[in-house]
């Protein structure tokens, strides 16, 4: 049993540059990346280049942040949601990065907004070649976060009814919003696009703790889940200093 371990920028050696974040995720050997919102910022070319350099792939990219977390679901913001759509579709796909999350933002959760979100992630799908993604955000980490619960973006992607839409599966924000993982996992399996992990204590490394992902990812994988597997964790020091979690995972591949 392989695993694809996807170091995530906007959270790994975060005290370095970007482009320096890859060229330590390459070193400690991460299997492929993922980004925040960080190449909307840098010189694509020599991005590019770095990328093909070091041999990973991109497993997706935010769009824009910004102070309210994106704005996709925000009802007055529609027109910027939509252009920062664009921008962050071309920039995907030049990247050739396998996905692109939009970020709901933080807002009021009321037909209105659900209409905007909708109406935005249609606008995503029609002018894109790629995976779209949405985030379950669970409120202790971000309150007021449009998105909040796996079966509230379940409902969501089976309104749009679309291929391409898929959720985002971030184990910390599952499992504080909505608990048992296998069980949220295989109740909506065929929706989910990506996963992320972390430890359910202080979102830090995922060493075994209440998460156990040593028997979580194995089930993950069991149940058909053929992605990678993104770090988007806070290192309780530095980056490098805690990768040993991966050891066990390195021996189950070893011994197969």
């Amino acid at each position: 049993m392989e695993f694809n371990f996807s170091a995530n920028t906007g959270y790994l050696w975060k005290e370095l540059p970007f482009i320096d974040r890859i060229k330590m995720a390459k070193l400690h050997s991460f299997n492929s990346l993922e980004f925040h919102d960080e190449p909307h910022g840098v010189n694509l070319v020599e991005l590019k280049k770095l990328l093909s350099d070091s041999e990973l792939n991109v497993n997706g990219m935010n769009v824009r942040m910004g102070d309210t977390f994106g704005c996709a679901a925000i009802p007055d913001q529609s027109d910027k949601a939509q252009n920062e759509i664009k921008d962050a579709i071309t920039i995907a796909e030049d990247l050739g990065a396998k996905a692109l999350h939009i970020l709901s933002g933080v807002t009021e959760r009321n037909q209105n907004s659900i209409n905007t979100f909708i109406s935005n992630l249609k606008f995503a799908l029609d002018n894109s070649k790629i995976l779209i993604l949405i985030e379950p955000v669970c409120e202790e980490q971000l309150p007021g976060y449009f998105l909040r619960t796996i079966d509230q973006a379940a409902a969501i992607i089976d309104t749009i009814d679309h291929p391409r839409l898929k959720i985002m599966f971030d184990c910390y924000h599952i499992y504080k919003e909505s608990g048992d993982l296998v069980k949220n996992f295989t109740n909506h399996a065929h929706k989910v696009g990506h996963i992320q992990i972390a430890a359910a204590e202080n979102r830090a490394e995922p060493f075994p703790g209440v998460l156990d992902f040593s028997h979580i990812l194995p089930e993950f994988k069991r149940l058909g889940y053929p992605g990678a597997f993104g770090c988007e964790y806070r290192p309780s020091g530095s980056t490098e200093s805690g990768l040993n979690w991966r050891d066990p995972f390195f021996e189950m591949e070893n011994r197969e």
